[in-house]
Formats: structure tokens, C-alpha cells, sequence
């Protein structure tokens, strides 16, 4: 499980684990050893037998050797792309189960508004949760031409505003900062009120992003925004699917026929309709494309590591 929510993203995922009658073990990110420590003491407290939650400080090779046990049936990964293809494929060596939920670069369509301030302040709240550090946080603005500038100058003074706090780490800023040099460098233009000290990295909007730049298909994992300009419906969701991955999405509109018509072309796990945090622990949690497969949460992420099995009698 990873750093940036330590004991949620592990609720999330023993919790239907546990729900179901599996037992888990777990690696917590190197970050996070006594949030780690203190999970494993919480479901002891809540009266769970020895053994049904482990908690275990494991290095990848480690780790690599863990799944490849025939005890374990199954695993669950929330992390990097590069860490889920690592799993993946150890997992996949030994035909084990995985359910991934990686990296996203979800797209915010704003497409029309009956308040254009009251939409502004759901992208803000979509970019800046956890300081921009949510695999489904609203990354890539995509706004309806009608709308565009007065968008990108509401939407930029606001973020600005923002109190930004320091990163997970000074690596997380550095590359934080050579994806945005490496925009700008491409053509884009950067608004912004400071510049990077060690793992603080300033709000800012990044417009003019083209799609030769690595930005444009890359995910920024921090309080940056990319704001693009749609001339219609069809170049939003055009747009939209132009990336990698397909974790979650936002569609702001005030046509409920729109709203159906482009949710349903959008391809991601989940579209968000007129809402930002309206996710649920009954709801399924999960992307396609390189943002991963399987579900979390729900019913669906219940059913994840359960085998089904058909008994047929005839009398």
C-alpha cells in the first residue's frame, strides 16, 4: 500500500479482505513504518485472530519471494505504474490474482455552467486534494471554448491563492519540477508565484501544453494544472482519452443529456458528474488502461479475491 493516505488506502483494501474471511499480509510503503505498526494493533484491538492481519517490514526482493509462496493466492497493489508492472509480473509468473490501482491523469471537462465560480472552486478542490497527491485527483482541465478564458482566470487566481504544503519527499518535487521545466521548455506557459524550495513546490497552471510535450501524457503528482482549450464536445472527450491511463474523470455540465452522452464515451474506470469527492466505500474504486485493472471497495472489490465455485447435483 502506499504513502499518500497510509491508513485509508489499507482500510480500503483489508477491509473487504477481511469482510470475506481472507487473511492479510502486508507491506506497508518504507515510509510509513509506524502507521504500518499501528493498523496491525487496531485490527488486534477490534478482536481479529492472530494472524487473520500481518504486518510485515519486507524489501522488494523480499516481496517478489512472498507472492511467489502457494500460500498466498492473490495480490493487491495501490501504487506507481512501475511498481504495479513489477508486481504484476511476478504475480503472473506464479498465476496469481492482481488487482491494480495505479497511476491517472484524470481529465476535469467543463463543458457548461450555470455557475461558473462554484465550478471553479470544484476544480480546485479536484487538483489540490492531498496537495495535488491522489492517483484521482483532477489533473487536466479541459474547457469548452465559450467558457475557457474566464475559466482559466478564475480557476488560475484561485489556485494561486491555495497554501500548497511540502511534498512527500524532495525527489517527489524534483520531479515534479523537471516535468514542469520540460513543458515550458516545449512551448507551455507557466503561472505561477515561486519556484520550487527543496520538497515545497508552489501552486501553478500550465497552459499551451502540446501534445509533443511529455507533460501532455504524463501524470503530475503535485499542486500543478494543466488547462486545455476544446473547441466542442467531440475534442473534450477526444482530449480526454488522448493519455495512458483511465483511472477516474469529472464531466461539469448543466445538460443532463450531455452529461450522459459524454460520461459514457470517456474512457475511465469512473466519471464523476458534477461532483468532486463523491466517491464511497460502496462504491467501486478502479481504472483501465495503464491506471490498472480490478476493482477496490463495494461489492466488486468484495468479490475480487473470492473463488466461486459451481456444485451441480442430479438426482
Amino acid at each position: 500500500m502506499p504513502w499518500n493516505y497510509p491508513c485509508y488506502q489499507v482500510a480500503r483494501f483489508a477491509g473487504p479482505n477481511l469482510t470475506a474471511g481472507n487473511t492479510v499480509v502486508l507491506k506497508h510503503a518504507p515510509q510509513c513504518p509506524d502507521s504500518a505498526a499501528q493498523l496491525a494493533q487496531i485490527f488486534r484491538d477490534a478482536g481479529f485472530p492472530e494472524g487473520a492481519y500481518v504486518n510485515v517490514y519486507a524489501s522488494n526482493e523480499q516481496i517478489e519471494e512472498i507472492i511467489g509462496d502457494p500460500r498466498v493466492q492473490g495480490v493487491s497493489l495501490t501504487g506507481s505504474e512501475r511498481a504495479g508492472s513489477a508486481v504484476a509480473a511476478t504475480a503472473g509468473r506464479h498465476l496469481k490474482k492482481v488487482v491494480l490501482e495505479l497511476g491517472g491523469s484524470d481529465p476535469f471537462l467543463v463543458l457548461g455552467s450555470d455557475d461558473l465560480d462554484a465550478t471553479v472552486d470544484a476544480a480546485i478542490a479536484a487538483r489540490m486534494e492531498n496537495n495535488g497527491q491522489a492517483c484521482n485527483a483532477g489533473k487536466r482541465f479541459i474547457v469548452a471554448d465559450a467558457l475557457h478564458d474566464d475559466f482559466v482566470s478564475k480557476f488560475t487566481a484561485k489556485l494561486l491563492e491555495q497554501d500548497a504544503q511540502p511534498l512527500s519527499s524532495l525527489a517527489a518535487a524534483e520531479r515534479l519540477e523537471g516535468q514542469v521545466q520540460s513543458a515550458v521548455a516545449s512551448g507551455a506557459h507557466l503561472d505561477t508565484l515561486g519556484e520550487r524550495n527543496g520538497a515545497f513546490f508552489p501552486t501553478g497552471v500550465l497552459t499551451g501544453v502540446g501534445r509533443d510535450s511529455e507533460a501532455f501524457k504524463e501524470e503530475l503528482f503535485g499542486p500543478v494544472a494543466m488547462v486545455f482549450r476544446a473547441k466542442d464536445e467531440q475534442e473534450a472527450i477526444e482530449l480526454a482519452n488522448d493519455t495512458p491511463y483511465g483511472l477516474g474523470s469529472y464531466v461539469f455540465t448543466n445538460d443532463p443529456d450531455q452529461a450522459a452522452r459524454v460520461a459514457d464515451q470517456i474512457d475511465a474506470g469512473m466519471v464523476f458528474v458534477n461532483g468532486v469527492g463523491i466517491e464511497g466505500v460502496e462504491l467501486p474504486f478502479g481504472g483501465v488502461k495503464r491506471s490498472g485493472f480490478g476493482r477496490e471497495l463495494g461489492r466488486f472489490g468484495i468479490e475480487e479475491f473470492i473463488n466461486k465455485k459451481l456444485i451441480r447435483t442430479v438426482s
